[in-house]
């Protein structure tokens, strides 16, 4: 098993905002959470608003709590808008169901964490996302 290291943490963090300092984005919030939600690692970038670790904490919090991408989510929320209204009230608000929130998983695909990012749109966000997982060899 693969561990998620604060150095694994910080190399996905890193990434996530060099990827979008190359593709111009808006300032980027990234949360890093471990497999039992919470906080391994986090950075603000300089002009990032005020609510935007909020945001990209429960990207990575519902994704890692739920098993599935805060895109998945995103889904489920569509198809089972009751489920997902209850789910948020259970989980005291700390769900977001939109893209930006990604599971980070072993070789042998155990859940090992989850990464979430706010700061632009969520398919962007989820973009650095993947390349920050990637870049960590996860």
């Amino acid at each position: 098993m693969t561990s998620l290291t604060l150095e694994k943490a910080n190399t996905i963090i890193n990434v996530a905002l060099a990827t979008a300092r190359t593709l111009n984005l808006a300032p980027l919030t990234v949360v890093v959470l471990d497999d039992a939600g919470h906080l391994k690692a986090m950075q603000r970038e300089d002009g990032s608003t005020m609510i935007r670790q909020q945001v990209a904490t429960a990207k990575a919090w519902g994704s890692v709590s739920m098993g599935m991408s805060s895109r998945s989510l995103a889904d489920v929320a569509e198809q089972r808008p009751n489920f997902m209204n209850a789910l948020v009230n259970i989980a005291d608000g700390k769900v977001m169901p939109v893209p930006g929130g990604i599971l980070i998983r072993d070789h042998n695909n155990r859940i090992i964490g989850a990464v979430g990012i706010s700061g632009d749109v969520s398919d962007e966000d989820e973009r650095c996302a993947i390349a920050g997982v990637k870049a960590a060899g996860f």
